[in-house]
């Protein structure tokens, strides 16, 4: 904590050594954050650049949360800030007669069990833009459905649609690739 203490000084002071300390410690998780979000490894690597820039040509981390929780949503805001300006996000706007009949997920039993985090990873990559936002903020930032549609400007029911569509879709990647792999 003190060493975290002393880096977040230097970073204020724009110390060169510090910045370069921060992106070193959080790069590479911060990359996940951005592709996690974009699904696009040269996206996300644009994503992290931007938002560390921002991070360096602001540092405003009060100390309210822990830095990394600080330097996650920075790249989260940073990430969806991507996907509006480029057009991504009006995918989000899914109209129920869009969806299609999506079975109950319990039929895919324990969905995500025998199965890599990074394969996990890559499946959450290819889902579509809408189904992977709301996912990604529902699941790994722990928002609930009416702070989804606040932040992506969508109705609450849309948030709902597209988490049950992400986890049906993820389910039944995850069946596919166990099928596959158990006829090898």
């Amino acid at each position: 904590m003190e060493n975290e203490i002393e880096l977040v000084k230097g970073c204020r002071a724009g110390k060169d050594s510090a910045r370069k300390e921060l992106y070193t410690l959080y790069s590479k998780q911060m990359l996940a954050v951005c592709f996690r979000y974009t699904g696009d490894m040269e996206a996300a690597h644009d994503v992290l650049h931007d938002g560390f820039i921002k991070i360096f040509t602001n540092f405003s981390f009060r100390g309210e949360s822990s830095l990394a929780t600080w330097i996650t949503r920075v790249m989260v805001t940073q990430s969806l800030d991507y996907l509006r300006r480029e057009k991504r996000v009006s995918q989000l706007v899914v109209h129920e007669e869009q969806l299609p009949d999506i079975p109950d997920i319990s039929e895919a039993g324990g969905a995500g069990s025998g199965i890599s985090e990074e394969r996990l990873m890559a499946f959450i990559a290819e889902l579509p833009d809408g189904c992977r936002t709301v996912f990604n903020l529902y699941v790994f930032e722990e928002k609930s459905h009416k702070e989804i549609a606040k932040m992506l400007h969508i109705k609450e029911h849309s948030s709902t649609s597209q988490l049950h569509r992400a986890k049906y879709l993820l389910a039944k990647r995850i069946k596919e690739y166990r099928n596959y792999e158990e006829r090898k």
